[in-house]
């Protein structure tokens, strides 16, 4: 954290050193007990006069390399972590640029120099350079930058936590805008006058309503509080920089604390109606309901502590049973996938000989030597940039099209020749966008507009200064976007050469690597449930129970739902129509009443149908439809057609049955209650349907349906079957085939991931659904998953019930062959893993050796042979 706030502080534009303080940082890097000698180069200054100054961009080319006979030409162009907009001349210097190891422009913090992303300069050196050039870069930063906030000095104090009057007066004017509009949503709650939110009541559309706008009060004082603090804020360069806390954390500090959140929503009512014994009942205003409008600088009153007491215990809680869920989970992974490894034929296979994968990831390439965010091995432009910054722009002849084409062909095909054909694709397409740009940027004419159309002008000396100025602009644009011979040599090898390199090792341990970088990425997650994309009241699970019921293989998962894709995306009146088909409707939600009809001679039910009501939900149902749904509808009293009279377009009568097991007034109570709950349209399993616009893809029509009856959805007519997907993949190995539920797996851990801004390889997660599936079935990464999976006696009884497997292997008389992980350590045997996947013999030279006379042969033996 103090390496990435001194890295941030240094490259500013306005930091700079004489000559004494560049010298004494550029010292620091040196480690006295390395025995090597450095001779260190300070480069040019870069202000002369009135005095020598250095800028902080300027040393951190000797973090880089401090060898200047053979620097590190590190090239890259990457924004940092608060980019805008912008990249030449960017207002905050927020775009780093890196040439040939120099820090042109930029500012440097914890996106490139503290995350595990791609862009990270450690890693972009331990990539292209080894481990040892990242390892002393690391070194050489750490060094530098303690000594420059050593002398600088750096620390926190009151002063930079006291608001302004500017933004207290911004806070009461937001706080009083929020409580009024909170306000009118209660009032227009208590006149039936509020909106329905799609999918939710009256009570839930009120809460998301009101939680909305509590939020905006806090984002928007933070946006007041960050706009007036002082650049030199302590508070504020931690958080820019990324070393510590966040713009939340300074705004709660300063402005206010904000909306306090149980389970995702508002405290509930606890204590008879109320949130706590200090507000009246049935209260929803605000404060009643956790707004903290105070910030930690002026302090919390007593319910605003309590309500804040309770949001932090849940976190508390959360991490605790986190801890202990992720940990158990991640055992159960590596127990499954600790025996599986690349083999020499490229396939991945367990200790029995079983191909898992037939290609690591479907393409043999190491996930740790991937480039790109995507899982590309090369970044086409970063490696054109490199060449072209590294290798000199040889004055050739200019490269026409034939020319490049002609020398890929002979380049690629050497280096690879008909293997790699997904990343050969992928280099054509860069390299015809290469020479459509080259060839554009060769038809720049070379003279001025007067000598192209053939008029006399006035020269300077022997050429003309306009097409001086011509021929230069020509030579720039041509070094910027063409390559030169060797340069396109350079760069096509380079990339062939890193794409052979990213090729996964045999004997690698892919499926302990799986294992781990699955289950470690998990303890950084939560146990709460989020709110499904633009519906308010429906809730999915995320996070570790949802990691958990994937590879568990759970049939009945919390939270089934179901997306699906319409025939027709636009067509909003079919999405209604196919809405109507899929959601439960019963006969108490379109009749206008039902009543208990008593004459002399007989006692029935008189029904109305509400025909306004059945249009109004674009329901097809009719008279017959509705008769034949109450016949087969099941409750305490079995209904008959033959019970039933439809009178006219919208009554029908239903008599009590001949024979009746108890009174006749229990029994048509009985018959009423159970009409009510008649389903006359729509799947049964389904809890709720609702039509959704993805504003992501162009506003289409998707409909959402929460329940698990994925064969009825799919059966229904407007839907298109071959874009409608559920979140369970159990479910959907029943109905589509294993190959869907695989890819089920897949995305469904990555979108989980992703949720949580957690970056994780497709291939470790692919090689995890092949091992849930390669059986035929879903298996779950459980007990009674692993004791399917694999035959192993010892491995079985290292895992759990120990006692049990190993009674019933001496029971049965079985045999363990001993090839797995788990057994190879216990009895002492090398791991047919990595360099144990081969057995070397030690050529041994042959000593002339007499036979020795067997000891039983002597005479004092006794013995007769």
């Amino acid at each position: 954290q103090d390496f990435i706030t001194g890295a941030y502080l240094m490259t500013h534009k306005d930091t700079f050193f004489e000559r004494s303080e560049a010298c004494r940082l550029a010292a620091s890097i040196i480690d006295c007990n390395d025995k090597k000698q450095i001779r260190l180069h300070l480069p040019t200054p870069a202000i002369i006069k009135p005095t020598r100054l250095w800028t902080g961009k300027q040393l951190m080319e000797l973090i880089i390399s401090n060898d200047s006979k053979n620097p590190l030409k590190l090239n890259l162009s990457v924004p940092n972590k608060s980019f805008t907009s912008g990249m030449e001349l960017c207002p905050k210097d927020s775009f780093v640029i890196i040439r040939n190891g120099q820090l042109i422009c930029g500012v440097l913090d914890k996106s490139l120099l503290g995350t595990a992303s791609k862009k990270n300069i450690f890693y972009i050196l331990l990539r292209d350079f080894g481990e040892d050039a990242a390892i002393d870069a690391l070194w050489r930063l750490s060094r530098m930058t303690s000594t420059f906030l050593s002398n600088r000095g750096f620390s926190v104090g009151v002063g930079d936590v006291l608001p302004r009057v500017q933004v207290l007066m911004e806070k009461s004017k937001l706080l009083r805008e929020g409580y009024k509009k909170c306000q009118e949503y209660i009032d227009q709650l208590k006149s039936q006058q509020l909106k329905v939110q799609p999918g939710c009541t009256l009570e839930e559309t009120l809460e998301a309503s009101i939680l909305q706008e509590l939020s905006s009060i806090r984002d928007k004082a933070g946006k007041a509080t960050i706009g007036n603090l002082s650049k030199l804020n302590s508070l504020l360069t931690m958080a820019i920089s990324g070393s510590k806390g966040s713009y939340i954390n300074i705004s709660q500090m300063i402005a206010c604390v904000g909306q306090q959140a149980i389970c995702g929503h508002r405290p509930p009512d606890g204590f008879d109606r109320r949130s706590l014994p200090h507000f009246e009942k049935s209260q929803k205003t605000a404060k009643a309901k956790g707004f903290v409008e105070n910030s930690f600088f002026s302090g919390l009153t007593p319910t605003e502590f309590f309500f804040h007491s309770m949001a932090g215990r849940e976190g508390l809680v959360d991490t605790a049973v986190k801890t202990a869920e992720t940990g158990y989970m991640q055992r159960r992974l590596v127990k499954c996938l600790e025996d599986l490894c690349a083999s020499y034929d490229g396939t991945v296979r367990s200790s029995c000989g079983d191909i898992i994968e037939f290609a690591f990831g479907e393409d043999g390439l190491d996930p740790a030597l991937m480039e790109t965010s995507d899982g590309c091995a090369v970044d086409f432009s970063r490696q054109f940039e490199q060449i072209h910054n590294s290798l000199p722009f040889s004055d050739d002849k200019e490269l026409n099209q034939s020319d490049m084409e002609s020398l890929y062909k002979a380049v690629v095909d050497v280096e690879l020749g008909k293997s790699h054909l997904e990343f050969q694709n992928r280099l054509k397409n860069f390299v015809d966008e290469v020479i459509r740009k080259s060839l554009a940027t060769y038809k720049i004419p070379s003279l001025c507009r007067d000598h192209r159309n053939g008029s006399p002008v006035h020269r300077r000396g022997n050429m003309c200064a306009q097409c001086y100025s011509q021929e230069k602009y020509r030579k720039a644009q041509i070094r910027a976007h063409c390559f030169s011979r060797s340069q396109f040599i350079g760069f096509l090898e380079k990339c062939c050469e890193k794409q052979k390199k990213a090729v996964i090792e045999p004997g690698t341990a892919v499926g302990a690597i799986a294992a781990t970088s699955i289950g470690e990425p998990s303890t950084q997650m939560t146990l709460k449930t989020f709110h499904f994309a633009g519906v308010a009241s429906m809730n999915i699970s995320q996070g570790v129970p949802r990691i958990k019921e994937i590879i568990d293989a759970v049939k009945a998962i919390s939270t089934p739902i179901i997306t699906a894709n319409l025939v027709n995306n636009h067509d909003e009146k079919l999405a209604r129509q196919v809405k109507a088909r899929i959601d439960v409707t019963t006969l108490g939600e379109i009749c206008d009443y039902i009543e208990e009809i008593l004459t002399p001679h007989s006692v029935f039910l008189l029904l109305k149908l509400s025909g306004k009501r059945i249009k109004l939900l674009n329901l097809e149902v009719t008279m017959s439809s509705i008769v034949q749904s109450i016949a087969c509808s099941k409750s305490y009293i079995a209904f008959r057609a033959s019970q039933i009279t439809v009178v006219g377009k919208s009554m029908m009568i239903i008599r009590p049955p001949t024979d009746m097991k108890y009174s006749i007034c229990t029994t048509m109570q009985i018959m009423k209650q159970s009409l009510l709950k008649v389903v006359v349209k729509g799947i049964p399993n389904v809890k709720r349907c609702m039509v959704h616009r993805d504003e992501r893809c162009g506003d289409n029509l998707r409909i959402i349906v929460e329940g698990s009856d994925f064969r009825g959805v799919l059966s229904q007519v407007g839907i298109d079957p071959c874009h409608t997907s559920i979140n369970s993949p159990v479910v959907m190995a029943e109905v589509l085939g294993i190959e869907a539920a695989r890819k089920c797996i897949v995305n469904e851990v990555l979108s989980c991931m992703e949720a949580h801004g957690i970056g994780l390889d497709r291939r470790h997660v692919m090689l995890l659904a092949d091992v849930m599936t390669h059986r035929g079935e879903v298996l779950g990464i459980t007990r009674n998953g692993l004791a399917k999976m694999k035959e192993s006696v010892l491995l079985l009884a290292s895992f759990e019930k120990t006692v049990d497997h190993l009674f019933e292997a001496a029971f049965y008389s079985q045999k363990d062959p001993i090839r797995g992980v788990s057994e190879c350590i216990i009895l002492g045997v090398p791991i047919s893993i990595g360099t144990g996947m081969f057995k070397l013999l030690q050529e041994m030279p042959n000593p002339i050796i007499t036979p020795k006379e067997p000891i039983f042969l002597k005479e004092e033996f006794g013995l007769e042979v």
